[in-house]
């Protein structure tokens, strides 16, 4: 199986092209981000098809999805750990970090509540020293 593909999705031309199209920026893109990228490249890709390529990477766990702090849908393609994100509001530079103490948190609390089966996100925005 190559990086493009994952079990249950076929890796169609498009799927390929978002997926290069994310690994070429390494940051947090929005659908209309990608889809100009695609364009600009000669990659006739429909904008309803790259939502619908995203969404179900998104849904199969092959890339991340965050919502900015003004609640837009941005993707990226991380590692394949739990992790979590620092932001740059400003330029979009991504750092994805792991928090034992946050995992230690959450566990905490769900068991305080009688939570089972939990899952959690956590992205932490901020401004980059570069900005």
């Amino acid at each position: 199986m190559t990086s493009t593909e994952t079990p249950g999705l076929r890796p169609t031309r498009q799927r390929r092209a978002v997926v290069a199209a994310l690994e070429e920026s390494g940051e947090f893109r929005s659908a209309q981000e990608i889809h100009e990228v695609l364009r600009s490249g000669g990659d006739n890709v429909g904008l309803s098809t790259v939502y619908r390529a995203l969404q179900a990477m998104a849904d199969a766990g092959e890339i991340d999805m965050l919502r900015s702090e003004a609640g837009e849908a941005v993707y990226r393609r991380c590692s394949g750990s739990h992790h979590h994100h620092l932001v740059c509001r400003s330029c979009g530079r991504t750092v994805e970090v792991e928090g034992p103490a946050v995992e230690r948190w959450t566990n905490a609390v769900a068991a305080e509540h009688g939570y089972t089966e939990i899952s959690h996100t956590l992205e932490i925005f901020g401004t980059c020293s570069s900005c």
